[in-house]
């Protein structure tokens, strides 16, 4: 992990720090585009050569269905699916809270406008399998779905090399009352949710984080389908001072690091004794993590900022929009206000950002490579569309009338000036 002095970074490489991009996107871009091409034209037969080419599984059906799923769930560990249990508990109730009714407003006398929500009918969900498989992802998109009252989920993960899903998937399926897995992973998956295949329906927005391959086709298919949004390689910024405590620092780099060899974990800290000490924690801890490999090389593409005080750390942050934000100091609630662009942000030196990815309540499908700056997370409203209404009274429309009138005439919109004017000579008649 490198270390920088901000005071003697230049914009330009403060820029360049904050950047993601890898140089081999172009060659992603032409096979993601190859793989959607198959999928629209060949439908089910290319998901079963994409399973058997890069899953290396032949399938006979693409799906699991209920019978199937809660035969594998029945081996899911008790202490597994107690976990499993209270973090949905907790992801409901917070998503459950963020289902609100708006008020109906009287603009001007008579002129009656509010908005209503509606779920969005079919969504998709991907939970990525790879080099983990992640439960905790098909709690946080399907719990706000269900909530929201979206009609069909239609769910997408890669399969096992035995052609199924794994107890704990399952387990969250018959919790959640979801009545199929299909078994298909990668851009692959995308492209049959955004498209339809002869067995896949075809979704209106697709959800879920992924890998490169997956980030690009959703962002390939955004001409077809809405989607969540951009997301790439996860990533944590820790703001630490000499009130940090350096072995859970370390730990929280790690927990980032392990995801993947692409991740960011990037310390911000007041303190060159603090980002030493975290250096030599990271080094001690990696030893007995079963990803090391993956974790090392992740830090070894991250680095460390020593900044002159808390308030430089946060413009820091704010340029590089983190997915994930520790503010790792017991003065964080002076800081609340700074940020400005974060996914999700954890506070003070006993929240680790594992709490939010698996149970504290708040989503983990986040925007990533500083998308924070105009994306929110998956919440309840993701999986709604509002719909506004309005409603003129007698008194409504003699008092709008002439305004409209005057402004479809100024834009030279006769028709949209007589729909105003017939209404309101019938009115006089």
């Amino acid at each position: 992990m490198k270390i920088y002095n901000y005071t003697d970074l230049s914009k330009s490489k403060i820029e360049e720090l904050c950047s993601r991009q890898i140089e081999d996107d172009k060659l992603i871009e032409e096979r993601v585009t190859e793989i959607i091409n198959s999928v629209k034209s060949e439908g089910d037969k290319a998901l079963i050569d994409f399973a058997k080419a890069f899953d290396k599984v032949e399938l006979e059906k693409l799906f699991l269905d209920t019978e199937e799923l809660k035969a594998i769930a029945s081996n899911i560990p008790a202490e597994a699916k107690t976990a499993i249990e209270t973090a949905y508990k907790n992801i409901k109730t917070f998503h459950q809270s963020q289902l609100k009714t708006e008020d109906k407003v009287e603009t001007m006398p008579g002129v009656i406008c509010w908005r209503e929500a509606r779920a969005i009918e079919r969504v998709g969900l991907y939970i990525p399998g790879g080099t983990a498989v992640l439960p905790s992802t098909f709690l946080m998109l399907a719990t706000p779905a269900i909530i929201a009252g979206c009609k069909e989920i239609v769910v997408c993960s890669p399969p096992q090399s035995d052609g199924k899903t794994n107890c704990y998937l399952a387990y969250c399926a018959v919790l959640l009352g979801i009545e199929k897995i299909y078994l298909i992973g990668g851009a692959q998956a995308v492209a049959a949710m955004a498209f339809g295949t002869e067995t896949v329906p075809k979704v209106y927005k697709i959800f879920g984080p992924g890998n490169r391959y997956v980030t690009t086709a959703k962002t390939r298919v955004q001409n077809q389908v809405a989607i969540d949004m951009p997301a790439g390689p996860s990533e944590v910024l820790v703001i630490a001072d000499e009130s940090s405590n350096p072995v859970f620092v370390a730990a929280d780099l790690l927990a980032q690091a392990e995801h993947g060899t692409d991740s960011q974990a990037i310390l911000v800290s007041t303190s060159n004794e603090i980002i030493e000490e975290t250096l030599k924690q990271i080094e001690i801890q990696l030893t007995v993590l079963p990803r090391k490999e993956i974790a090392s090389k992740a830090i070894a593409n991250s680095y460390a900022i020593l900044v002159d005080n808390l308030n430089l750390a946060m413009d820091f942050s704010n340029e590089y929009a983190p997915e994930h934000l520790i503010l790792a100091t017991e003065s964080f609630e002076n800081f609340i206000s700074l940020i400005i662009n974060a996914g999700s942000v954890f506070l003070g030196n006993l929240t680790p950002e594992s709490a939010g990815d698996y149970a504290s309540g708040t989503n983990h499908t986040l925007p990533t490579s500083g998308f924070a700056k105009a994306y929110s997370g998956v919440s309840t409203d993701a999986f709604l569309k509002k719909i506004t209404f309005q409603h003129l009274s007698t008194n409504g429309l003699k008092n709008i009338g002439a305004t409209v009138e005057t402004l479809a005439q100024a834009e030279g919109l006769q028709a949209h000036k007589n729909a105003i004017t017939l209404r309101l000579k019938t009115l006089k008649g």
